[in-house]
């Protein structure tokens, strides 16, 4: 029988497992508190964006009250950023449908981008100007609306602009680089194998094919001439044609009016006030969640490196 001295084994055995039984559970306890205090984490975090979403706002539209329904178009239009096509014709149609619009503005402030992203905008103003004739729809742009920003612009009832806007850039371009210099120099050879014999086109890595270029330089006036008939159409005998209108240079707000490329001074609250004459303004422009940013942006980012030098190919 044990006397429970220090020395008995029995007793010795009985402390260890005594403390390994007690770090055990001091193990799960923790392990328990950790789980505990990661959910109330995702619980605050869950709060928070839910906080960040106006409820009170998708409630309001659709209410019939006469109002002047806002649709944001700013920045590079492109199909993985915010101003695509995808985000503005869902606002544009929102903003149509809606039984209180007395007018719309599309508030433009961008340098341009991608031709198709700019045409199919420009193509679904006129469907939507056909399908409701008595909902006018107002362009009134702010810092800039160059290239495929005035070829959106171009579809409106009337362009508004501050005097100090920049305005125009009728044109398209492809921009890329050429290395076969600094190959040269590095002592690097290129070794392209193709299945085509244009299947390399515009490689930045080897010497320019003047086939190629020649090619390039035709598809360029291709979509620079839609440009022109987008223009010309939109802005009938307001437009006043000089040589330089469709070269590809800006100009002043101030200037854009004397050449018919826009028809007065304006800003969005100028505009619902005394144009459409509804003062109450509201915004139905997609504004993508953060889930939405974070997965388009990381897209992007992925297709950066991968896209070629037809990515380039734009209107700005």
């Amino acid at each position: 029988m044990s006397d429970n001295s220090p020395n008995d084994p029995i007793w010795e055995r009985k402390i260890i497992e005594k403390l390994a039984l007690e770090s055990l559970t001091e193990q799960r306890r923790r392990r328990r508190w950790g789980i505990f205090f990661k959910l109330l984490g995702f619980a605050y975090l869950t709060v928070i964006l839910l906080l960040a979403v106006d409820w009170g706002e998708a409630e309001r539209l659709g209410d019939g009250k006469k109002h002047t329904a806002l649709v944001q178009l700013t920045g590079i239009i492109r199909d993985k950023g915010d101003a695509n096509a995808e985000h503005v014709l869902s606002a544009l149609q929102s903003a149509f449908e809606d039984k209180g619009t007395a007018g719309v503005i599309l508030r433009i402030n961008s340098p341009g981008g991608s031709p198709v992203q700019a045409g199919i905008i420009n193509d679904e103003i006129r469907r939507l100007r056909t399908k409701y004739p008595a909902i006018p729809l107002y362009a009134v742009v702010e810092d800039i609306c160059a290239s495929g920003g005035y070829y959106v612009a171009a579809a409106a009832d009337r362009i508004f602009v501050d005097k100090a806007s920049i305005v125009g850039s009728i044109g398209v371009l492809m921009d890329g680089y050429g290395f076969v210099g600094t190959m040269e120099k590095l002592g690097v050879e290129r070794r392209l194998l193709t299945a085509g014999e244009s299947k390399g086109f515009l490689d930045p890595f080897s010497p320019q094919n003047a086939e190629h270029k020649a090619h390039a330089q035709q598809m360029l006036g291709e979509v620079h001439k839609q440009f022109i008939e987008v223009v010309r159409k939109g802005r009938g005998k307001r437009l006043k044609e000089t040589p330089e209108m469709f070269s590809g240079l800006m100009w002043t707000g101030a200037k854009s009016i004397e050449l018919g490329l826009a028809d007065g001074l304006g800003t969005i609250d100028s505009v619902a006030r005394d144009v459409i004459k509804a003062e109450e303004m509201r915004d139905y422009t997609v504004k993508p969640n953060f889930a939405e940013k974070f997965a388009k942006q990381f897209g992007a980012d992925m297709a950066e490196g991968a896209v070629g030098i037809l990515s380039r190919f734009s209107l700005r």
